[in-house]
C-alpha cells in the first residue's frame, strides 16, 4: 500500500467504487477551472484557427469511436462548441436551430462562438496517457456503477477556453467581457464510448448568442447541449437525438448541477457494440431519476431540475444508485412518428423497449431480483454496517477532493511516450485498473425502515430497500407499486402554489420555488414573518392537584429573518400556567421550525413543512415528575398561518404564584434521519421571588417525525447533526390577562465550539437592520443587503404590504373576489360558484345535482340558484308535485298556469313555459329573468346540450330550415357573422350591413340607429366623400361600378384570395398562409410581397381599408400596401426610427402604434404617418410587442428587460399607464388581444409558456407551457398562431386544450418575425 499513498492520502483507484460514490457525491463545491482535464499546447493539443465559423482538419483516431450504433474513425472540432464525425456545413444551416441536426453532433455548448482577435482559443487532441484515461474512467464508473470495469484505451479532448460570443462590430464599442470555458472528453475502450461534459464555476458567462440575421432585434437563443445521430440513411428521416437544455436557466444550471454528483460534470453513454438506441445519461447524481435514453420512448425528469432557478448558495446535490433509476413510458403517438428523439427538456419521442440494465423489484412479492451478473469481491469489512435503526456507524474517512479532479501543475511527457504516467498525487496507474464493481453479487431484499423517503442502508453485506419502520410513537407504513406510479400530471395540485412539481423514477415530488422555502407541499416566503394559530389541551397534575383545560388558544409570531419566536397561550388555569413557565420548549418548537439558518444548514420548516408531529418527554429533577407534550402540525390555512394542536399530559412540579422562571441561553443538538429528528438535552432553570432563588433542572427527549418525499434522491451533503443556539429566552405569566408567554431567539447551524473568532455576517446572527418583512442577503465579510419578502415592497430596510388585489397582481379568476392579506392574498368565490382544483378559478355550481326537486319535477339550474318545475300531468311548486288528472289543459298550459301562480311570490325565479296557439310547447324556451335559453322536445323536456347563456345567440330549435334557392351573398354572410359576434342583438351604435331581398348591399348604409351614413358600391365598399354628418342623409343611387383599370402586379406581389388568412414576415418577405376554418392550408401558402434589402419585423392589418402595415428594422421605416391587385408599397414613417419592432393598428381611430427597442420608445401616428407623437420614453428597456383594444380604448405592450420583464397597459392617449404583469415572465416576445374572448395573451420565450389574462390582469392562466422559442403571436377563433425561431415556422395551438395542432415550415429556412390575421370583415368584439 505504500505505493498507493502520498502524504497519507489514499488513491481513489484502490478504493472500491461503492466507497467512491459517496465521496464523489459528498462534494458540494462547483468544479474549479484547474480541475478540468489537462489541456494546453504542452499537452500536445492542436489549436483551432481563430475565426467565427472554423472547422478543424480531420482528426484520424487511432481506434474507432462508437457513436450510437456506428463506428467512426474521423472527428472534427468546430468553433461553435460542437464535435462531429464529419465536416460541418455552413453555420447558418445549424447554429441557430433546434436539435436534431442533419449531421452527427456532440455539442457541449452549441452557440454562435467567435474566437477572432484573440478572444479565446479552441484546443483538441487524442490522448492515451494513463493520467487522463484514469480520471475519465473514474468519472464514468461514478456515473455508471454497472460499468465498474470500464477501462478506456483512448480519449479525445476538446477544450473551449475563454471563448466569446459572436458580436456585430459597432464603431467605438468594446467587445463584451463575457467569456466561456468548457470541455468535452470522449473516452472509449473499443466496445463502449462515453462522453464527459465539464463546466467549471463561472465558466459560462454568456448563456446563448444572438442570431446574425436578427439585426437590431435583441434576441438571444439559449445554447444547445446534447447529441444527434444525424439523418438516417432511409429517406433522409430524422435520427435519434438527446437534448439537455432548452432555456437560459437550464444552460446556467449546467455548472451548478450534475448527473453524477460533481457540480459541473456530466456523463453520457454515447455508443456501444451492443444495441444502444439513444444516448444514456448517468443516473447517480443530483438528477438521479433523470433522462436516461434507454430504453427509448421513456420519460425524463432532468427538465424540471435544469429549468429551476438555482442559487449557488443553496444548491442541493443528490445521489442514487443507477439500479434505482426507472424509466417511464413515453407518449404512444410520438412513437408512431418513427423518430428516435429524446428532448431532456420535454419528453422522449422514441419507441418503448424493455429496460435491460436496471435491477427491478417485484411489487407483488416485494423481493428483488438478483444482481447475479455483477461480480466483485465481498465488501464486508470495507463498509461500516448500519444498525437496526437505520443509523450508521462512523463514516469512512473523507478523501480530499483533489484526489478525484486534481490540479495539473506539471504535464507528463508527450502521450507517445509509452511509460506509465504517474497520477498527480504520485500513485502509479496500472495499465488495467482493477476496480471492484459498485455492488457485490448479493441479493436485494426488502426490510422495514423509516417512513417515506428513507434511503436504503447497507447492513451485513446485504443491499436493502426500506419500506416501513416505526419512529417514536408514530407508525407510518408506506408501500409502493410501480404499476401505480403517481406523476405530476395528475398530482401537481398537491404542491404549494409557490412550488414546482418534479417527476422521479418512482413518483413525483414538490420543491419550493426561488424566494420561498419549505418541503414543497408547504412553502412560505423567505424573510417574511410567520404566524401560528392553534389549540392547547391538557390533563395535568400540578404537584398533586389535577388541572384540566381544553382547546385554549395558542398564537405565535416569528420574525423569520432574525429567528425571534414569540408564543402566547391564553386562559390556562393559573396553577398549570405557573407550573409550565420553565417549559420553554413548548414555544421553542417554533424556534427550531423557523430558526435563522447559518450557511449549509436548514431549519425545521425547510424539511418538515407544515405537517409533522413533535413528541416531547420532560423529566424534572429532583422530583422525577414526568410530562409528555405532543404538538401536531396540520398544515397552512388560507392565510398561510400554521395550524397546530398541542396536548400536555403528566405531572409537573408546583411553582408558587408570583415566582418567575429564568433560563439561560442554551444549545441543543438535533440528529437527523430521513424522516425523523431527535434531540436529548438537560437544562437548568431558576425560580425567583424577591430574595428567594432556587435552581432546578429537567431532562428533555424530543422526537419530530414527518413525511419526506421518498421519490427524490436524498442529499448526501445535508448534515446529520445540527446545533440550535437559543438565547434571549423569556417566560412570563400574567395573571390578569391569563396569558402564558414564551420568547426565544434561535439560530441553527453546524456543531461548533464557542471559541470561533471569525466575524459572523449579520444575516446569520440576526444583527442586521433589515425590516422584519425582508430577506437578508449576506455579502463579503460583514456586508449584506436587504430585499423585501415576496408580497411586500420597499427598499428592504422599510417594507410595506403589497396589495395584490388593488394592483391586479393576483390569480383570482372570474366570479371570484380577491382579499388582501399581509404579504399575500386569497381568493373567494361568489355565491353560486365554487373553486376548481387550481384553487383560483371559480366554477359554476350545479345545484340540480343535489336532487332537491320532487321526483316528478324537472330542475333548472341558474347562476347562484335553481328552480323546480312539475312535469306534465302534475302541479305544485316543484318541491312537491301532485298528479292532475282532471284538467283539460295541455301539459304546457298546465305548467304555465302553475308557474304563473308561483311567480306571484316575492323573489320567485321560476321559468314560465311558452306555449303556441294550440297549447304545445314552443321549441325554444327562454327564462324571463335570467336570459338562459334552451330547446325542448314536444313533452317540454330540455334537449341536452342546447342551453345558451344570457347575451349569446339563442339555439336553433325545431326542424332545419329548408334549403334556400341561392347561396348567401357577401352582404348576408357579413351580416350573419357580425350578428353572431354581437351576441345576436346589436347595440344601437353597432354597424350591421343592410342587404336587399336579393342579398345585395343597399346603397345607403348607416351606423346602427345613428345618423352617420354613407354610400357603398356593389361590393359594400364605402364611396369616398359620401359620409354624412348628423341630420344629413347622403344621396345614394344603385350603380354598377365600372371595371377598374389598374397597373399589372409587380413580379414580387401576389394578391391574396378572399377569406381569413395569416400574414407573417420572414426577412425581406411577407408570407401568405390561408386558413380553412382554423386549419393551416399549407399547400396554398405563398409570398405576398418581396421587399429586397428589408428586414420586416412587426406587421398588422387595417380591416377598413384592406391595408397591411409593417416595420422594417433594416430600412428603419414603417410602410404599408393595399391588398388590392397591383398595389405599390408606400413608406409612411421614414425618420426618427432605429429598431421599430412591434406594430398595432386601431382601425376605429385610424391610428397606429409601434415600439422602438433601441430608442426605448412607444409612439403613435395616424395611419398616413401624420400627427406623430411619443407616448412613452421612460421606464422602458426592451419594448417589443404591442397590441391594441380599440373597443375599450386600451393599449398593451411588453418589455423583455432581462432584469425586470413586464407587460404594461395604458389608455390609447397614453394616460393611466400601469404594470399589468411582472411576475413569472421571462422574455415576453409576442402579444395579442382577442376582441371576442376579451383576453390578452402572450408567448414567452423565457418561460416557454403561452398565457392569457383578462384586461385588468386577473384570471391569468397557462394555455401551453412547452413552447420552443416564440417570437410573435396572433389569436383567431379557437386557435393561437405563433412564429417560432427554433422551428422557423408558424405553429398553431388550440386555445381550449393547449395542444399543438399543426405547423407550417416555409421552404426557405430563416427566422420568422411578426404574424397577424386578416379577416374578411372588421372584428369588433364586445365591451
Amino acid at each position: 500500500m505504500e505505493g498507493d499513498r502520498v502524504a497519507g492520502r489514499p488513491v481513489l483507484s484502490s478504493l472500491p467504487v461503492l466507497l467512491l460514490l459517496p465521496l464523489l457525491m459528498s462534494r458540494a463545491a462547483a468544479l474549479h477551472p484547474d480541475e478540468l482535464f489537462p489541456h494546453g499546447e504542452s499537452w500536445g493539443d492542436q489549436l483551432l484557427q481563430e475565426g467565427d465559423d472554423e472547422s478543424s482538419a480531420v482528426v484520424k483516431l487511432a481506434n474507432p469511436l462508437h457513436f450510437y450504433e456506428a463506428r467512426f474513425s474521423n472527428l472534427y472540432v468546430g468553433t461553435n462548441g460542437i464535435i462531429s464525425t464529419q465536416d460541418f456545413p455552413r453555420e447558418t444551416q445549424y447554429v441557430d436551430y433546434d436539435f436534431p441536426t442533419d449531421f452527427p453532433a456532440m455539442a457541449p455548448f452549441l452557440a454562435d462562438i467567435d474566437t477572432s482577435h484573440g478572444r479565446g482559443r479552441v484546443l483538441y487532441r487524442e490522448d492515451t496517457s494513463p493520467a487522463v484515461l484514469g480520471l475519465a474512467a473514474r468519472y464514468v464508473r461514478a456515473g455508471f456503477p454497472r460499468s465498474a470495469r470500464f477501462t478506456p484505451t483512448h480519449a479525445f479532448l476538446a477544450t473551449w477556453e475563454q471563448v466569446g460570443a459572436y458580436e456585430e462590430v459597432k464603431r467605438g464599442a468594446l467587445p463584451s467581457g463575457e467569456l466561456n470555458t468548457f470541455q468535452a472528453v470522449l473516452a472509449s475502450d473499443g466496445s463502449d464510448s462515453y462522453a464527459l461534459f465539464l463546466y467549471p464555476a463561472n465558466g459560462l458567462q454568456f448563456l446563448g448568442t444572438r442570431p446574425k440575421e436578427s439585426y437590431n432585434v435583441q434576441l438571444q437563443l439559449p445554447a444547445r447541449v446534447g447529441f444527434c445521430r444525424g439523418e438516417a440513411d432511409d429517406l433522409k428521416s430524422e435520427g435519434p437525438y438527446f437534448s439537455l437544455t432548452s432555456t437560459e436557466q437550464s444552460v446556467k444550471n449546467l455548472y451548478q448541477l450534475s448527473n453524477l454528483g460533481i457540480p459541473g460534470v456530466w456523463a453520457f453513454h454515447i455508443g456501444s457494440t451492443s444495441p444502444l438506441d439513444n444516448v444514456r445519461p448517468a443516473a447517480v447524481g443530483d438528477l438521479s431519476a433523470a433522462h436516461s435514453s434507454v430504453p427509448l420512448g421513456r420519460s425524463f425528469s432532468h427538465a424540471t431540475a435544469l429549468e429551476s432557478d438555482y442559487n449557488e448558495d443553496n444548491l442541493d446535490y443528490y445521489d442514487v444508485n443507477e439500479e434505482e433509476a426507472e424509466y417511464l413510458p413515453g407518449e404512444p403517438e410520438e412513437a408512431l412518428n418513427g423518430h428516435s428523439s429524446i428532448d431532456v427538456s420535454f419528453q422522449s419521442k422514441v419507441d418503448t423497449k424493455p429496460l435491460e440494465e436496471s435491477s427491478t423489484l417485484d411489487p407483488h412479492t416485494k423481493e428483488g431480483t438478483s444482481l447475479g451478473e455483477v461480480e466483485g469481491p465481498d465488501l464486508k469489512g470495507q463498509v461500516e454496517p448500519w444498525d437496526e435503526r437505520g443509523t450508521r456507524s462512523p463514516a469512512p474517512p473523507e478523501v480530499d477532493r483533489d484526489s478525484l479532479a486534481p490540479s495539473w501543475e506539471t504535464p507528463p511527457p508527450y502521450p507517445e511516450n509509452g511509460s506509465i504516467q504517474p497520477y498527480p498525487d504520485g500513485g502509479p496507474v496500472p495499465s488495467e485498473m482493477d476496480v471492484p464493481p459498485a455492488h457485490p453479487e448479493e441479493e436485494i431484499v426488502l426490510r422495514s425502515y423509516p417512513a417515506s423517503g428513507h434511503t436504503t442502508p447497507l447492513s451485513r453485506g446485504t443491499y436493502e430497500v426500506g419500506l416501513e419502520d416505526n419512529i417514536g410513537s408514530n407508525t407510518e407504513v408506506f408501500t409502493y407499486n410501480a404499476a401505480n406510479k403517481e406523476t405530476c400530471e395528475h398530482n401537481h395540485r398537491q404542491c404549494s402554489r409557490h412550488a414546482f412539481c418534479t417527476d422521479y423514477a418512482t413518483g413525483f415530488c414538490c420543491h419550493c420555488q426561488s424566494k420561498f422555502y419549505g418541503n414543497g407541499k408547504h412553502c412560505l416566503p423567505e424573510g417574511a414573518p410567520h404566524r401560528v394559530n392553534g389549540k392547547v389541551s391538557g390533563h395535568l397534575h400540578v404537584g398533586h392537584t389535577p388541572v384540566h383545560f381544553t382547546d385554549v388558544d395558542l398564537h405565535a409570531y416569528i420574525v423569520g429573518n432574525d429567528g425571534r419566536a414569540y408564543t402566547a397561550i391564553s386562559h390556562i388555569p393559573q396553577p398549570a400556567a405557573q407550573a409550565l413557565l420553565p417549559l420553554t420548549p413548548i414555544g421553542g418548537l417554533f424556534g427550531w421550525l423557523f430558526a435563522l439558518e447559518k450557511p449549509g444548514s436548514e431549519n425545521g420548516f425547510s424539511l418538515a413543512g407544515a405537517a409533522f408531529t413533535h413528541d416531547m418527554e420532560v423529566t424534572f429533577y429532583p422530583g422525577e415528575e414526568t410530562v409528555r407534550i405532543t404538538q401536531t402540525a396540520e398544515g397552512l390555512d388560507p392565510e398561510n398561518y400554521l395550524s397546530i394542536k398541542t396536548n400536555i399530559q403528566g405531572q409537573v412540579p408546583y411553582v408558587p404564584a408570583n415566582f418567575t422562571a429564568h433560563i439561560s441561553p442554551y444549545k441543543e443538538l438535533y440528529h437527523y434521519s430521513d424522516s425523523a429528528v431527535t434531540s436529548t438535552s438537560s437544562r437548568d432553570y431558576s425560580l425567583t421571588f424577591g430574595a428567594i432563588n432556587q435552581t432546578w433542572s429537567y431532562r428533555i427527549h424530543q422526537n419530530i417525525t414527518y413525511q419526506v418525499c421518498r421519490h427524490a434522491p436524498r442529499r448526501p451533503s445535508f448534515p446529520t447533526t445540527q446545533q440550535l443556539n437559543v438565547d434571549r429566552v423569556f417566560a412570563l405569566y400574567n395573571d390578569e390577562e391569563r396569558v402564558l408567554r414564551f420568547a426565544v431567539t434561535n439560530q441553527i447551524g453546524p456543531v461548533k465550539e464557542d471559541s470561533d473568532p471569525t466575524p459572523v455576517n449579520p444575516c446569520y446572527d440576526g444583527s442586521h437592520m433589515c425590516d422584519t418583512t425582508a430577506r437578508c442577503h449576506p455579502g463579503t465579510g460583514v456586508d449584506y443587503t436587504c430585499e423585501c419578502a415576496s408580497g411586500y415592497q420597499g427598499d428592504g430596510r422599510n417594507c410595506v404590504d403589497e396589495n395584490e388585489c388593488a394592483t391586479g397582481f393576483h390569480r383570482c379568476g372570474p366570479n371570484s373576489v380577491c382579499i388582501n392579506l399581509p404579504g399575500s392574498y386569497r381568493c373567494e368565490c361568489r355565491s353560486g360558484y365554487e373553486f376548481a382544483d387550481d384553487r383560483h378559478t371559480c366554477i359554476y355550481v350545479d345545484e340540480c345535482s343535489e336532487n332537491r326537486c320532487h321526483p316528478a319535477a324537472t330542475c333548472y339550474n341558474t347562476p347562484g340558484s335553481f328552480s323546480c318545475r312539475c312535469q306534465p300531468g302534475y302541479y305544485g311548486d316543484g318541491f312537491q308535485c301532485i298528479p292532475d288528472s282532471t284538467s283539460s289543459q295541455t301539459p304546457c298550459e298546465q305548467q304555465q298556469r302553475h308557474a304563473q301562480a308561483q311567480y306571484a311570490y316575492p323573489g320567485a325565479r321560476f321559468h314560465i313555459p311558452q306555449c303556441d296557439e294550440q297549447g304545445n310547447f314552443l321549441p325554444l324556451q327562454c327564462h324571463g329573468s335570467t336570459g338562459f335559453c334552451w330547446c325542448v322536445d314536444p313533452d317540454g323536456h330540455e334537449v341536452p346540450g342546447t342551453q345558451t347563456p344570457p347575451g349569446s345567440t339563442p339555439p336553433h330549435c325545431g326542424p332545419s330550415p329548408e334549403p334556400t334557392q341561392r347561396p348567401p351573398t357577401i352582404c348576408e354572410r357579413w351580416r350573419e357573422n357580425l350578428l353572431e359576434h354581437y351576441g345576436g342583438t346589436p347595440r344601437d351604435d353597432q354597424y350591421v350591413p343592410q342587404c336587399d331581398d336579393l342579398g345585395h348591399f343597399i346603397p345607403l348604409q348607416c351606423h346602427g340607429k345613428s345618423d352617420f351614413c354613407w354610400c357603398v358600391d356593389k361590393d359594400g365598399r364605402e364611396v369616398q366623400g359620401t359620409r354624412s354628418q348628423p341630420g344629413t342623409t347622403p344621396a345614394c343611387i344603385p350603380t354598377v361600378a365600372p371595371p377598374m383599370v389598374r397597373p399589372t402586379p409587380r413580379p414580387d406581389v401576389t394578391p391574396p384570395s378572399v377569406g381569413t388568412f395569416l400574414l407573417y414576415t420572414q426577412g425581406q418577405q411577407i408570407g401568405y398562409l390561408p386558413l380553412n376554418g382554423t386549419r393551416l392550408q399549407k399547400d396554398a401558402a405563398k409570398t405576398l410581397l418581396s421587399l429586397h434589402g428589408s428586414i420586416i419585423v412587426g406587421i398588422d392589418y387595417d380591416c377598413r381599408e384592406r391595408m397591411v402595415y409593417w416595420t422594417d428594422v433594416a430600412g428603419r421605416t414603417i410602410s404599408r400596401a393595399s391588398l388590392e391587385l397591383g398595389a405599390e408599397p408606400e413608406t409612411i414613417v421614414n425618420s426618427g426610427l432605429i429598431s421599430p419592432e412591434g406594430l398595432a393598428i386601431d382601425h376605429i381611430r385610424r391610428t397606429m402604434y409601434w415600439t422602438d427597442s433601441v430608442l426605448d420608445k412607444i409612439e403613435s401616428a395616424l395611419l398616413d404617418g401624420s400627427e406623430r407623437k411619443v407616448l412613452f420614453y421612460t421606464d422602458l428597456v426592451n419594448p417589443r410587442a404591442i397590441a391594441v383594444d380599440p373597443i375599450r380604448g386600451n393599449l398593451y405592450w411588453t418589455d423583455w428587460n432581462r432584469e425586470a420583464p413586464k407587460i404594461e397597459t395604458s389608455s390609447l392617449d397614453g394616460e393611466n399607464r400601469r404594470i399589468l404583469i411582472n411576475t413569472d415572465i421571462g422574455l415576453p416576445n409576442g402579444l395579442t388581444f382577442d376582441p371576442f374572448s376579451k383576453l390578452l395573451c402572450w408567448a414567452d420565450a423565457g418561460t416557454k409558456k403561452l398565457e392569457c389574462t383578462l384586461p385588468d390582469g386577473t384570471g391569468r392562466r397557462v394555455i401551453h407551457n412547452n413552447l420552443k422559442y416564440p417570437f410573435s403571436i396572433v389569436s383567431y377563433a379557437d386557435h393561437f398562431y405563433h412564429t417560432d425561431w427554433r422551428r422557423d415556422g408558424v405553429v398553431s395551438v388550440n386555445k381550449h386544450s393547449g395542444q399543438f395542432t399543426d405547423e407550417y415550415l416555409p421552404e426557405q429556412r430563416s427566422h420568422l418575425y411578426g404574424i397577424t390575421a386578416v379577416y374578411p370583415y372588421c372584428p369588433t368584439g364586445r365591451k
